[in-house]
């Protein structure tokens, strides 16, 4: 399977940047990816910033929209959110809104779901909290309608915390069986699990080789026990690797990293990165994922696309 890139932007924070030129700054960003041989953008799908990226209080654009607006700005780029929250939306409403993403994109959406995390969001906003196990059985009922809904013309589903009955979704997905699903996050207990069953691609946090190996075969464990052959889901990570014009310019990035991430992430000149990325992808590993407060300018993201065409 080829090697690809993706350009998340979990922030929308630029200084000198108003809010009226917030979208086309952003979009100047995606089509940078885009040009630079990107194969998906990928937004938060967050209503306040988070923890580790910026104060609660900075600007948050709402996902969908912004994904929306995005696909009318670019032209190959599969587009998504990177990952949707299941408490934040009823799951056919979110079938719906990914159909309508890839019907106004041309057949680019891609469906990236979690069970969600932000409490102070939920407080916020007023969405229902449950505890972690709760928020992930809805996690698989919800999946269980989105999968419905993309590929049945009328699907029933009445499960504990979701029902639906005889719903429709038309126009349908154009591309073939719907948008491919992303279910983001490693938990070992359960998520993993949800994801042997539902998932085209799973989406992790760059912990070491040593970490991913193990999550690896725990997924491959729980999609045998099922039937599924392990190899149709796609495993993909958050960039363990960062590009920089030199060696010390390497060395500055990493130290500016928040400390929780910097045993995890190297840097290197693209050559530099190409050889530390190469133990990722020899583990099987085929999506990597760049964010946007590192990498937050064209020239950078240009350099980036440098290092996926010696890896590609």
């Amino acid at each position: 399977m080829p090697v690809w890139f993706g350009y998340h932007m979990p922030t929308f924070t630029f200084p000198g940047v108003p809010p009226r030129d917030l979208f086309d700054h952003v979009a100047t960003l995606a089509g940078a990816a885009e040009d630079a041989g990107f194969s998906l953008v990928t937004v938060m799908d967050h209503f306040y910033q988070i923890v580790g990226v910026g104060p609660e209080t900075d600007p948050m654009l709402e996902a969908y929209s912004t994904l929306g607006a995005l696909g009318q700005r670019t032209s190959r780029v599969r587009l998504g959110a990177l990952v949707s929250g299941v408490t934040y939306r009823n799951p056919a409403l979110l079938a719906k809104t990914v159909t309508t993403l890839d019907v106004l994109s041309g057949g680019r959406a891609l469906l990236g779901i979690g069970a969600a995390w932000n409490e102070d969001e939920h407080a916020g906003y007023g969405f229902e909290f449950p505890r972690v196990g709760e928020r992930m059985d809805r996690l698989d009922e919800a999946l269980t309608i989105i999968r419905a809904m993309f590929t049945e013309d009328r699907p029933t589903f009445d499960g504990q915390h979701y029902r639906i009955h005889d719903a429709l979704n038309v126009p349908r997905p154009i591309q073939t069986g719907g948008p491919r699903i992303l279910v983001g996050g490693g938990g070992e207990q359960r998520t993993l699990r949800i994801a042997a069953k539902h998932a085209d691609l799973t989406h992790w946090f760059p912990l070491g080789l040593e970490v991913l190996r193990r999550k690896t075969e725990l997924l491959e464990r729980y999609a045998t026990e099922i039937g599924r052959d392990p190899a149709t889901i796609e495993r993909t990570i958050a960039t363990p690797v960062l590009v920089a014009p030199t060696p010390d310019a390497a060395r500055a990035i990493v130290e500016r990293l928040p400390a929780e991430r910097r045993a995890h992430v190297q840097a290197g000149t693209p050559e530099q990165a190409a050889e530390m990325l190469r133990p990722y992808i020899d583990a099987g590993f085929t999506g990597f994922t760049f964010n946007n407060p590192v990498v937050s300018t064209p020239e950078a993201i240009a350099a980036t696309g440098e290092l996926l065409r010696l890896v590609a």
